[in-house]
């Protein structure tokens, strides 16, 4: 019986040509969207599941209020290490110090790389649970061990053995090498990782000052890692250690500070705190998406079951015959689920062919290494179920009404649709475009949220700027002769020096006070070290005083806010006025404001600015900020100032990034969501528009007599068109009065997450409105103007 339905369901396939193709086609658009936003989906809960006990590797961090607001940090102070080994070593299996990432110069005789990893205390090879390809776990037990990821050991030996080698950091520390450790999987936290060295030869790169932070509770700068016992529960350990800091830390009442354990199966996902509540993060995204992937394939389902009740008055003594000659309903009721199926089948090769040609686009466009899952038995056994499920849910309801025919009043020829048969049409319609509309609503509100925040003034000029790194101590010193030597090249504009990247801050301080500082006034500054040069090489813009200038020798003691800073401080006039340490070193001399700048965005464009003090900077570490002659060819500037560092530093690789290309990374997780949002949202559309062409043409094949006999009567093409397209503009405007609501709450939803937003304007529902009725007009015209040309005769006499 099911070959015999089967082969009944094909030849009705292959005799209506244009629907079976808007149906299997529509229908694998609507499956391709799916499946890739569940290989998506999918990915992103993969995250960090290379880790074997995922569920008790967690991170360490505080809660700290300022000024009544709730901050959560991942920096710990070191002090806080011994706190927890001493007297907590029943809930913590394992605990690690480490430091922040860090980018390190390598060298074995005249090859460099460079290259980022940690410094970890010795078990950290146990809790990361590395996968030793040469070497062991123990190798971090010597100051000056270093272990390689095998990527960072292939660039530096090749193919020969790296363990007992010896390697310079920096070209300053000589490192044995004591392992060789497999890459760590991408989609994981720790993918970057590509040497580790111990936590004990931290103190001899660059910070000295940690040999004095044992006690030391100001520097929240490490990170700290930790294993949970096999029975700890995390809520208990929690309420344990919440009061740690406070307890410990002279200062404790100052910020509150409470601590927590964040569970690895949070970080990636669940990353994202308010006011010190847990509040979502990367999975907004995924729930977004899914709605999406359900939205659009309920979309592609809706055209299956419009036009199989569209054509069921074509089928109707097709269903009377088969009932007087004795088949039951459930035959038929089987019969037309056959036919969904085979469709479904159809659609779902498809799918996956279309699926296995998209994939590498999706991936670069989404930054991902998605793979389709070949060899994933669960994948085939979901997408079986999803064949069914969706095979029974796109053909029920065609099935059962179709079945539910009487033969009598069919083969009697008094059979009728009735006045409401084209109601559950118009019902999925509305569904249909009240979808499309509202994610095109949704795309340009998140389209309108990104280019407000490139827009927003970054209080830098961006353009022909680069960042060099300059780790390394060879580069102690040097700074006024590579600047001499840039400038005098005549590819360099200007350059200067700071501590830190320009976009992101490295160091925030407190224990400051000003004449009017408030009693019960929390300050936390956001700090950068800076050269004389550094704010005109970068662009900064002066708002009052003036900056650092080799004129004024009292400048070594003196600092520059930004504007944030100065009404944070509630200073009017601040030029000329003091800051001192609460608690100053004898030696310390209160620094004097000099000038005052323009706020720069130096983090998250979607966020405020951060309140921000300049000091005069003694030394060298960070990065020199290069500006590029403008009348010059970019190329041909680089070349120029790689022989000058080539010729100073021979023992480093040149490298270098465009400042503009670093903010722009600021956007690139929000640029990625619009970029597939406005993907999936064409698709939706393009599905929508099949089930309305393939409606607009049942309608006008439906009417071919009313339309002859009308254009008999005198009616123009106009009038004929009108009539065909009214009803479903009509449908479209109710869509679009349902959508637009539903739309702006949600997406006020989205928008209210970012403190640097921008407005929802009624132009993006006009937009949004005038799309879907042009849409919908130049689908439903195709139909109805060759309709409404065509000869009545011919239309009559087929009649």
């Amino acid at each position: 019986m099911f070959k015999n339905n089967l082969k009944i369901a094909w030849r009705n396939l292959r005799n209506n040509k244009v629907y079976s193709f808007i149906n299997i086609f529509g229908l694998a658009l609507g499956l391709t969207v799916t499946i890739i936003i569940g290989l998506w989906i999918a990915d992103e809960f993969d995250y960090d599941n290379h880790f074997e006990n995922k569920h008790r590797i967690a991170r360490v961090m505080q809660h700290q209020t300022v000024n009544g607001e709730v901050q959560s940090n991942e920096t710990i102070p070191l002090a806080l290490e011994f706190q927890l080994r001493d007297n907590f070593g029943d809930v913590f299996e394992n605990i690690v110090m480490s430091s922040r990432n860090n980018g390190r110069y390598l060298s074995v005789g005249d090859k460099v790389i460079s290259s980022r990893g940690r410094f970890m205390q010795e078990s950290a090879t146990s809790l990361l649970e590395l996968e030793m390809i040469e070497g062991t776990r123990g190798g971090l037990k010597a100051k000056n061990s270093i272990l390689l990821s095998q990527t960072t050991a292939k660039s530096l030996f090749g193919n020969d053995n790296a363990v007992g080698r010896v390697i310079v950091s920096n070209n300053e520390h000589s490192m044995e090498v004591t392992g060789v450790y497999k890459d760590i999987p991408a989609n994981n936290s720790f993918t970057d990782l590509g040497f580790l060295m111990t936590f004990e030869h931290y103190k001899d790169v660059r910070w000295s000052w940690l040999e004095n932070q044992d006690t030391n509770w100001d520097y929240n700068s490490f990170d700290l890692f930790v294993k949970l016992s096999e029975n700890a529960d995390l809520t208990a350990v929690n309420t344990r250690i919440e009061n740690v800091k406070k307890d410990n830390d002279p200062r404790g009442d100052t910020f509150d500070p409470r601590l927590f354990v964040f569970p690895m199966t949070d970080w990636y996902l669940y990353g994202q705190f308010e006011n010190g509540v847990q509040a979502g993060g990367r999975i907004d995204n995924v729930w977004l998406f899914g709605l999406i992937g359900l939205f659009v394939l309920i979309l592609a389902s809706i055209n299956f079951m419009n036009l199989s009740t569209a054509r069921s008055e074509k089928r109707a003594l097709e269903v009377g015959i088969r009932k007087s000659i004795g088949s039951s309903r459930s035959q038929l009721i089987n019969q037309f689920l056959s036919e969904s199926f085979l469709v479904v089948v159809f659609a779902y090769i498809i799918a996956i062919g279309l699926v296995l040609l998209s994939i590498n686009s999706f991936n670069l466009l989404a930054g991902k290494t998605v793979s389709f899952p070949w060899t994933n038995p669960v994948f085939w056994g979901v997408s079986i179920l999803f064949i069914i499920l969706t095979a029974f849910i796109s053909g029920s309801y065609p099935a059962f009404y179709l079945s539910s025919f009487k033969p009598i009043k069919v083969l009697k020829g008094t059979f009728k649709m009735g006045r409401n048969a084209s109601l559950p049409r118009k019902v999925l319609v509305v569904t249909q475009f009240t979808v499309s509309i509202a994610l095109i609503i949704g795309t340009l509100v998140v389209k309108n949220q990104i280019d407000f925040s490139k827009n927003r003034p970054v209080g830098l000029d961006t353009a022909q700027l680069i960042q060099i790194p300059t780790s390394s101590q060879d580069f102690s010193e040097k700074y006024e002769m590579m600047r001499n030597q840039f400038l005098q090249s005549g590819a360099v504009s200007q350059m200067g020096w700071g501590t830190s990247p320009s976009t992101t801050i490295w160091n925030y301080s407190s224990g400051f006070v000003w004449d009017g500082k408030p009693a019960d006034f929390d300050e936390s500054f956001a700090q950068m070290a800076i050269s004389f040069d550094y704010m005109d090489a970068v662009g900064m813009e002066i708002a009052k005083g003036r900056f650092f200038s080799r004129d004024f020798a009292t400048d070594s003691t003196s600092v520059i806010l930004n504007e944030t800073a100065v009404a944070y401080m509630g200073i009017e006039d601040p030029v000329g006025k003091f800051i001192r340490f609460k608690d100053p070193d004898p030696n310390d001399i209160p620094m004097q404001i000099v000038g005052v700048v323009k706020d720069v965005v130096n983090e998250s464009a979607y966020e405020p600015v951060y309140p921000q003090m300049y000091l005069f900077g003694h030394g060298t570490g960070g990065y020199y900020f290069v500006r590029l002659k403008e009348d010059k060819a970019i190329g041909e500037s680089l070349s120029t100032i790689e022989n000058i560092f080539k010729s100073n530093f021979p023992d480093l690789p040149f490298s270098y990034d465009f400042v503009d290309d670093e903010y722009a990374q600021n956007f690139i997780a929000e640029e990625r969501i619009a970029s597939l949002s406005s993907i999936f949202t064409l698709l939706a559309i393009l599905i929508s528009c099949l089930g309305l062409f393939g409606l607009a043409s049942f309608v006008a094949e439906q009417r071919t007599k009313e339309i002859g006999v009308r254009k008999v009567l005198g009616a123009t093409v106009t009038n004929l068109w009108i009539l065909l397209s009214k009803d479903f503009v009509i449908l479209v405007g109710i869509a679009l009065l349902i959508a637009a609501p539903l739309a702006y709450y949600f997406m006020s939803g989205w928008v209210e997450k970012f403190s640097y937003r921008t407005d929802i304007s009624a132009e993006i529902f006009l937009i949004a409105g005038a799309g879907a009725l042009l849409i919908t007009i130049i689908t439903v015209s195709f139909q109805a103007i060759k309709a409404a040309v065509a000869n009545p005769v011919k239309s009559l006499r087929t009649e």
